[in-house]
């Protein structure tokens, strides 16, 4: 499977915010908040990007599923 532009982005952004998530739940440390401040309108837009390539990677992985279960050949009934 071959990955184009916005599914490496969806990727790397994903990634970001799982670790960021495992800081903030492991450490009490929120590394996008430190970085662009509380709050700020760079750390919101930080925020926004990830949720939205969460929803993009899980619609893709979806739409990947069903056109996989949908190519599959019919299988023989057991006897």
């Amino acid at each position: 499977m071959k990955m184009n532009i916005f599914d490496w982005i969806a990727f790397v952004l994903v990634i970001i915010g799982g670790l960021n998530w495992g800081l903030v739940g492991l450490f009490e440390y929120d590394l996008v908040a430190e970085i662009f401040g509380a709050g700020s309108t760079m750390g919101n837009i930080v925020y926004d990007l990830v949720g939205l390539a969460a929803l993009y990677t899980l619609i893709m992985g979806m739409k990947k599923g069903m056109k996989k279960e949908g190519s599959a050949a019919p299988q023989q009934p057991m006897q």
